[in-house]
């Protein structure tokens, strides 16, 4: 289930163990999650749900392969989802909003850099400009899946 992986790929880049993921097989299974209508699912033969592109975007995120999913095919899923006339996003188009559909959706759309809104943190859920604020947290993700805390040595970003 996407939600529990996002769990998994976080906790083992908190405690700087991502190294034991395999990237490419489970960011396979990951964009295999995406959908026709553009949207992503937690599991196979699930509808597409809005909070999804949350739980796998921020994993492929975490494990640089952002890139691999439609993110234009994901931002006009998540903006049919959003209710026009008292705001918000819901889970699937036509259905009730609600803040934890709204909440990852514009999670969603900031890791694809849509809208210019700010980058955020994808293992912490915080905007990367507060995360680079804290002097125990690494910053994730959009390319940065392998930097070390401030002052740290880095790997180059060639580096797999």
């Amino acid at each position: 289930h996407a939600g529990q992986i996002f769990c998994c790929v976080g906790a083992l880049t908190i405690a700087r163990a991502a190294d034991r993921i395999d990237r490419d097989t489970l960011s396979w299974w990951l964009c295999e999650r995406q959908l026709p209508s553009g949207g992503l699912n937690g599991r196979p033969e699930k509808l597409a749900d809005v909070c999804y592109s949350w739980w796998v975007l921020s994993s492929l995120s975490a494990l640089d392969r952002l890139d691999w999913i439609d993110g234009q095919g994901l931002v006009r899923f998540i903006l049919r989802c959003q209710d026009a006339e008292g705001g918000g996003i819901a889970d699937k188009p036509e259905d009730v909003p609600d803040v934890f559909h709204t909440f990852f959706g514009i999670a969603g759309c900031s890791l694809l850099g849509h809208g210019g809104l700010k980058q955020i943190d994808p293992v912490h859920a915080m905007p990367v400009e507060v995360m680079e604020k804290l002097p125990h947290a690494a910053p994730w993700g959009h390319g940065a899946g392998r930097r070390q805390a401030a002052g740290a040595a880095q790997e180059p970003e060639t580096a797999r």
